[in-house]
């Protein structure tokens, strides 16, 4: 009996796709953005903070990607920047052709970045290449320190990290010595920034950091 490799094949295809959308972006002088991490992690929050906080916001534009609603979506077009949502209807994950099609519907005619705000999740997300130039793993520390063991790919397969609602850290038994220790053995070279989207603490030098980047 002959065995078909489904998830194989899917992976090829969803490769070769962001490998199109890559060297078409970069045609275009467009760079693209892939933000993870947990429901709950903040960033949405993160998101509205960065773009508040950058002189023009009109050099973003935003994919959001959800299971279900648009209220994320919403959050963001009232800060004036062009949004368009991803509906996955239950999937864990964005493919590279979702986010393709998403693009030719989204206006980049003024943005540099495009941003993928993507579904909460910290295993499939971290299994597609979306054609991104930076993937940026967002986690707070009311998720516990351990999460980078837990969830190994995500965290080795991520340019940055962003420690989110680092202003409540000492309500919570979160060990930063631990945590810190846990992400360099897994990736030695990831960039980390410390960072309270709410408060705004950490948000301009994470700014400086994603508009400067080659």
């Amino acid at each position: 009996m002959k065995t078909i490799e489904i998830n194989e094949s899917v992976y090829k295809k969803n490769e070769a796709l962001a490998g199109i959308l890559k060297d078409n972006l970069h045609e275009k002088n467009k760079k693209l953005i892939n933000f993870l991490g947990s429901p709950g992690s903040g960033k949405t929050t993160l998101l509205e903070s960065i773009i508040k906080t950058i002189d023009n916001p009109k050099k973003i534009a935003v994919i959001e990607g959800d299971l279900y609603t648009d209220k994320d979506a919403k959050r963001i077009e009232k800060l004036g920047v062009k949004t368009v949502q991803l509906n996955t209807k239950g999937a864990c994950h964005l493919e590279a052709g979702a986010i393709s099609e998403a693009i030719n519907n989204l206006d980049i005619s003024e943005a540099e970045t495009i941003i993928i705000d993507n579904i909460g999740n910290l295993v499939c997300t971290a299994e597609f290449d979306l054609g991104e130039d930076m993937r940026v793993a967002v986690m707070s520390v009311t998720e516990g320190n351990d999460k980078p063991l837990k969830y190994p790919l995500m965290f080795q397969t991520t340019n940055v990290i962003v420690l989110n609602k680092i202003d409540i850290l000492p309500y919570t038994d979160f060990d930063l010595d631990e945590f810190y220790k846990d992400i360099k053995d897994l990736n030695p070279n990831v960039k980390i920034f410390e960072v309270s989207a709410t408060k705004g603490y950490g948000v301009a030098e994470f700014c400086d950091y994603l508009t400067n980047f080659k």
